[in-house]
């Protein structure tokens, strides 16, 4: 049942980008972006970062061009809590002012509002996250996670284990720690495919929500199993408490990668010493050095105008993954615009903008983040694009870059998205298809 008295202070997150009220979201020539947000709650300390770079960089575009092509930017935050049933009432309350996009943030969530965009006509962009067989636009019109899937960071993992060992992973003993929720559970089915065609174990070991913060059983049995290197598919308190204990026990650092979302800084600095070496997937720089990076410093944080009260943190990895989603969304109101001629658009105007986004090597120099990420591309066929990532290292104060770029083992992925894309429609006789060309 949709909340009536949705909760909206400050304190939860719920705060616009200017000075407007939600109900300026129906003005001529605005854009509403409702951000679902969670600065509280076991997930907050990851959730915090995430939030204040998407939330500066939409601000920065308000300061300093008054919006996207003409159009002002009225963002919302609704606090979720990582809560599924909550980011549905968030999404029910806030749908209705012309909102053109949602950003969950969280992958169950993702999986109730993926039925519910072609129906309300509002796309869901969980960049880097959620359902990965939706990287497939045929089957999934209205929902993309652009960069890559978290099926293809799992096989850029493995492609990386196996160049660590020589090009072979026979009789090697993979551990696999995760969340067990549908976000820590999604990579399985392709670590257990690979492990099929590579010849290695995989050694799967849960952490329940109320253990995040209590993994000695989970170390135990590390300890015990004694596998060649661990993935970590975690977040929040999780990630902290994992790498503390697989310190606790000198498990080698550098044998431990962690998903693009178990990478933050503080992820690692607990462990003080300890997690030197750690590594963990990335798809985007960290630090300040880039044109828009000091726009938002100058135009927002230093004009008070962020939640962020501590410079320092403007640089590091989630509030720059923040940016980031932030920009493959102003990137899609862009084209949007371009695509339709208008400067409101509509959540119909907006998906077709994030199924032709191409942010090329000169788009990302205009734009102020040249060297921050590289290019990216969407189709109809391909609402994630594959996209190749590195591997950062953990070297006691900060990340430090520590591969190339690593090309996702496309073919044999894609085939299994496919594969689960037509699984996930073939009981739902009714579901919204689209025939690319």
């Amino acid at each position: 049942m949709i909340s009536k008295k949705l909760a909206m202070g400050v304190a939860l997150g719920a705060m616009l980008v200017t000075g407007y009220g939600a109900s300026k979201a129906y003005a001529e020539d605005s854009i509403f972006i409702p951000l679902l947000t969670y600065r509280t709650g076991a997930f907050a300390g990851s959730g915090i970062p995430i939030a204040n770079g998407m939330h500066d960089y939409f601000t920065m575009l308000n300061e300093r061009d008054g919006g996207i092509g003409g159009a002002k930017l009225i963002v919302e935050e609704c606090e979720t809590g990582y809560k599924a049933q909550k980011g549905v009432e968030c999404y029910e309350s806030t749908k209705g002012k012309g909102a053109v996009v949602y950003n969950p943030y969280s992958t169950g969530i993702t999986l109730q509002l993926i039925p519910k965009a072609p129906v309300d006509k509002i796309p869901v962009l969980s960049m880097g996250y959620g359902l990965s067989a939706a990287a497939v636009g045929e089957k999934f019109p209205w929902t993309f996670n652009v960069p890559a899937t978290y099926w293809d960071q799992a096989s850029a993992v493995i492609k990386y284990i196996k160049g660590e060992e020589g090009g072979s992973l026979k009789g090697k003993k993979i551990g696999f720690i995760y969340l067990d929720v549908g976000y820590g559970r999604e990579p399985i089915p392709l670590l257990e495919a690979f492990a099929k065609e590579e010849g290695y174990e995989l050694v799967k070991i849960p952490v329940g929500v109320k253990e995040m913060q209590n993994q000695s059983s989970q170390w135990l049995q590390v300890r015990k199993e004694r596998p060649d290197y661990m993935i970590m598919w975690g977040w929040g308190a999780m990630n902290p408490t994992a790498v503390k204990e697989a310190a606790k026990i000198k498990f080698p650092m550098d044998k431990f990668i962690g998903v693009w979302w178990s990478g933050s800084d503080d992820d690692a600095r607990p462990a003080g010493a300890g997690a030197k070496g750690y590594k963990s997937v990335n798809f985007h720089q960290t630090g300040t050095n880039f044109p828009a990076f000091q726009d938002i410093l100058e135009n927002v944080v230093r004009k008070g105008k962020s939640q962020v009260k501590d410079e320092s943190k403007v640089g590091e990895n989630l509030y720059n993954r923040g940016v980031m989603n932030a920009v493959v969304v102003a990137e899609g109101i862009r084209k949007a615009q371009e695509i339709s001629g208008k400067k409101a658009i509509t959540g119909e105007d907006m998906r077709k903008g994030l199924e032709a986004l191409n942010i090329d090597e000169a788009r990302l120099k205009e734009i102020g983040l040249e060297g921050f990420t590289i290019p990216m591309a969407t189709s109809c066929k391909d609402h994630a694009g594959a996209h190749p990532m590195y591997i950062q290292q953990w070297n006691g104060t900060n990340w430090e870059k520590a591969s190339d770029w690593i090309t996702p083992m496309k073919d044999k992925v894609r085939a299994l998205l496919e594969e689960a894309a037509d699984k996930y429609v073939a009981d739902k006789p009714d579901w919204q298809t689209q025939t690319c060309g």
